[in-house]
């Protein structure tokens, strides 16, 4: 008995010791250091793939920061206007906003060309100028001055022409068309006298059903389904010249990001990395599909630009591109020439390995299918 009470009060004492040594020591630096983020997008909610990227981007962040940074994403309009993700960040209302670069031109004229420039680099090309070309560091100081620190996020590869109320097949059947279309692609087109009337995609359909525009373009096919435009229109035009591989961007208040610990700032680069790949491959992936359903089951009728009409697309960008250089301060006329000077590099290398194949891939000869 005396054994058992000795052992009792020692179990005891123990206990409450070990409670109290336990409470003089500082909480977990998991409960302590917890940051939580919003992350305002340009998307409607549940759009497939720019949607769902800003979803899968700010997942992988708090799975890998095993919840000490987590990310809340909003859709366009829930917290801000979709096409005001950049002000919102540089002005602290969020942390991190998800859109298209591009959709900043009417501020800084040189934006677009981390996003999309018409007849510029396709995805394989951008990812190299970004990465390797000087172009992360340039797009960095261009955004410096907001406070804002971008990250390449995405991509949704060689865009479609657009839906078209009435079939184009001269370039004096575009002048007058009211158009939706956003960007350098957009200032090009209005060199040829359309008229252009840049919409959220949440606003396309009804726009479009009710003749208020005729026409708009909206990245391609697995976007183009789920929006329904082909409920409204079955002339759907090829190629698109106004964004032959355009980038999604993340951008982080620099100030924020500044204050995350070295091991936090690491994971929200890489999980920008990852995610650049993976919305590519999500395009590339689900286009194929959706186009065949539009086609086969939508009755969609694809039409191909004339090449007078090209050319003529090509002449519109062309005169945007030198406007953008010789109006530019210094930041922007180093990002056009550096743009330039890595799209004239690439240009024959592309010929030689992506355009070479893709060409003899397209010989016609007998293969199986499947």
């Amino acid at each position: 008995m005396r054994r058992r009470r000795f052992l009792t009060g020692a179990l005891t004492a123990g206990a409450a010791g070990a409670a109290t040594l336990a409470s003089t020591f500082p909480k977990p630096a998991l409960a302590q250091d917890r940051i939580e983020w919003k992350m305002v997008t340009a998307w409607p909610k549940g759009l497939p793939g720019l949607g769902s990227s800003a979803e899968r981007l700010a997942e992988r962040i708090n799975q890998l920061s095993g919840g000490r940074l987590t990310v809340k994403v909003f859709a366009g309009g829930e917290l801000v206007s979709p096409l005001q993700g950049f002000a919102a960040v540089s002005q602290g209302t969020a942390e991190m906003a998800h859109d298209f670069s591009l959709y900043h031109i009417g501020q800084m004229p040189a934006a677009g060309f981390f996003s999309a420039v018409p007849f510029g680099l396709i995805p394989t090309e951008f990812n190299g100028w970004i990465n390797f070309a000087g172009g992360q560091e340039l797009w960095d100081e261009l955004y410096d001055a907001a406070g804002v620190k971008p990250f390449l996020a995405g991509n949704t590869g060689v865009q479609m022409g657009g839906w078209f109320l009435k079939e184009v097949n001269s370039v004096a059947d575009l002048k007058g068309r009211k158009f939706s279309i956003p960007g350098y692609g957009g200032e090009a087109l209005k060199k040829l006298g359309v008229d252009v009337q840049p919409m959220a995609s949440g606003e396309l359909f009804a726009k479009l059903q009710d003749g208020a525009i005729d026409g708009a373009e909206w990245v391609g096919p697995y976007n183009d389904l789920s929006l329904g435009l082909y409920k409204i229109t079955k002339l759907y035009y090829w190629p698109g010249f106004q964004e032959p591989g355009t980038g999604l961007e993340c951008i982080v208040n620099k100030g924020k990001f500044a204050g995350l610990p070295d091991d936090l700032k690491q994971i929200v680069a890489a999980a920008c990395m990852a995610e650049n790949g993976l919305t590519a491959a999500e395009y590339s992936g689900r286009s194929p599909a959706a186009l065949a359903t539009l086609v086969n089951e939508h009755d969609v009728q694809l039409k191909k630009f004339s090449r007078e009409i090209l050319i003529a697309f090509g002449n519109a960008s062309s005169e945007v591109v030198k406007s953008v250089l010789d109006n530019g301060d210094d930041v922007t006329k180093r990002i056009v020439a550096s743009y330039l000077k890595y799209r004239k590099t690439t240009l024959n290398w592309t010929r030689v390995s992506e355009g070479g194949y893709l060409a003899a891939r397209d010989l016609g000869f007998d293969y199986p299918t499947g």
